[in-house]
């Protein structure tokens, strides 16, 4: 039997409250510590807390709901088992649970899921299943297991008990902090999460308010509040992998629709950025998705000019691959709008870095990137430290000032991705270049299946590929297309399985790589 929740079954806001105050969760759960963040409080003016959901026993909160869900199932349904999709903290809460309760847990992930996600899962016990790659396909096989099994399908946030489950930290908040709360900020994927904290804190305290936070990657919940409807989107980011959801859960977005106050949408520099001032105030090194609503939290903050209030963040989880602590700790600076990076045309003649130097002033210059490529003028990738956006703004003002071709490329995602590793002149003979970003799927051999299907009939002028530690993999490809086979080429990226972006005209790629 495969059990989401019944069409049309709504629970009433009282209903949900009760489910959440008989909960079982905590035969697995803790709970977890509302933490007083001091260094948070000084920098952002008001004082934040937060709420430590990354020190449950699978350093999540999914495990709550997963375990709400399958402590009301029926003995008969325990002894069928039970299964779940899911890319990482969904599976290990359903693991969990399924082991605490005595049922057989099936669990499948995509083929890009980190290893370290694939050992948590065996460790509970489960029967772990590869498949796919990505969350969607694992989702598709699940439900084709339930079905063929007469399994138990534990949705990751759409569902009645789920969403209870993740209510009680909402009710742990209430009791926690009995002082007033002015503001609640959630992580929000499919929908969960927030739609349990909101049903618990709105009904204790109607003037509070609960705010989510998406990535601008993955804001499928902003996009369907705005429409009135839920919208799915095309394709998600994958840095906070942890809320990657194309679309809002049927149930959770009635409940936000009816309940939530706003969602905040942050960039991932300032996710970067929040993982890493909570580390230092805590020593916590939170997931992107964990430290998410941290970033929106100050954002929102920043944007209304709030003092001395309340506000409380929710700590998702940590389970990150230590990989990727490399590319926070790189775009760190930039969300903390305490790093620029510009592009700086200069004359090619001695003594002409030197003088740039000097017209930045006392500075510290984070990043000096440049090769020689034309006689008469020289293009720098530079970086350096600034207090914030409006010091950057007036640096560039006076580099121009003084004459000199400035171009701002601290929001440009290639250019901090790859360009700053590439610096390296141009190329003459590179004739009918076209230049992409591909997305692919990160898994063993997935780098050598993308290079052959794309080294077919077209020869590969540039290509930049680095392994950040993510589930999807990301190259800058420069390709020689010939006019009379520009059709064809159109052809095959029509039928590549790639996502892709065309960035051929980028100006970025003209100064440094043209």
């Amino acid at each position: 039997m495969s059990l989401t929740h019944p069409n049309g079954l709504q629970l009433s806001p009282s209903e949900y409250l009760r489910r959440m105050r008989s909960s079982a969760v905590y035969n697995v759960a803790i709970r977890s510590a509302l933490d007083h963040c001091p260094v948070l409080s000084r920098r952002i003016g008001n004082r934040v807390l937060l709420k430590r959901e990354d020190q449950q026993p699978v350093f999540s909160f999914k495990l709550r709901g997963a375990f709400s869900l399958i402590a009301r199932l029926s003995a008969e349904e325990l002894e069928r088992g039970v299964v779940a999709a899911s890319a990482g903290n969904h599976a290990q809460g359903v693991a969990l649970a399924a082991q605490r309760l005595g049922t057989h847990a099936t669990i499948v992930i995509p083929r890009t899921a980190p290893e370290i996600k694939q050992e948590a899962i065996r460790r509970f016990g489960a029967e772990l299943i590869l498949h796919g790659d990505t969350y969607d396909e694992a989702y598709a096989f699940a439900r084709e297991i339930a079905d063929a099994r007469s399994l138990t399908f534990v949705h990751p946030y759409d569902h009645p008990d789920v969403i209870a489950g993740q209510g009680t930290i909402g009710l742990e908040i209430d009791e926690q902090c009995r002082e007033h709360i002015d503001a609640v900020f959630v992580p929000v994927g499919g929908g969960g999460l927030i739609a349990g904290i909101t049903l618990a804190l709105k009904q204790l305290r109607p003037d509070i308010k609960i705010i989510g936070v998406e990535p601008e990657d993955s804001n499928a919940l902003h996009l369907s509040l705005e429409a009135g409807h839920r919208v799915k989107l095309d394709r998600v980011g994958i840095f906070a992998d942890g809320v990657a959801v194309r679309t809002p859960g049927e149930e959770t977005f009635r409940i936000a629709q009816d309940w939530v106050d706003s969602v905040e949408v942050v960039s991932n520099d300032a996710i970067c950025a929040a993982v890493k001032e909570i580390f230092e105030d805590r020593r916590a090194v939170l997931e992107p998705a964990g430290a998410l609503a941290y970033a929106g939290l100050r954002q929102y903050a920043e944007r209304n000019a709030l003092r001395e209030k309340t506000l409380i963040s929710i700590a998702s989880g940590a389970n990150l691959n230590f990989d990727r602590l490399r590319t926070i700790a790189e775009r760190a600076q930039i969300g903390e709008h305490h790093e620029a990076i510009f592009a700086v045309t200069i004359p090619e003649r001695p003594g002409a870095f030197r003088q740039l130097c000097a017209a930045l002033g006392p500075r510290n210059v984070t990043e000096f990137n440049y090769r020689m490529g034309d006689p008469n003028r020289a293009v720098v990738f530079v970086g350096f430290q600034v207090r914030d956006e409006p010091e950057s703004a007036a640096l560039s003002a006076d580099l121009t000032a003084q004459g000199y071709e400035v171009l701002d490329l601290t929001h440009d995602e290639m250019a901090k991705t790859h360009i700053r590793h590439m610096v390296g002149g141009r190329c003459p003979d590179a004739t009918n270049e076209r230049i992409f970003h591909f997305d692919f799927p990160e898994r063993s051999g997935a780098l050598n299946e993308f290079l052959t299907r794309l080294a077919t009939a077209w020869n590969i002028s540039l290509f930049h590929y680095r392994n950040h530690g993510a589930e999807r993999g990301r190259v800058l490809c420069g390709i020689q297309i010939p006019v009379e086979t520009s059709g064809d080429f159109d052809e095959f990226l029509a039928d590549i399985a790639y996502d892709f972006v065309e960035q051929t005209a980028s100006p970025a790629l003209a100064l440094f790589l043209g």
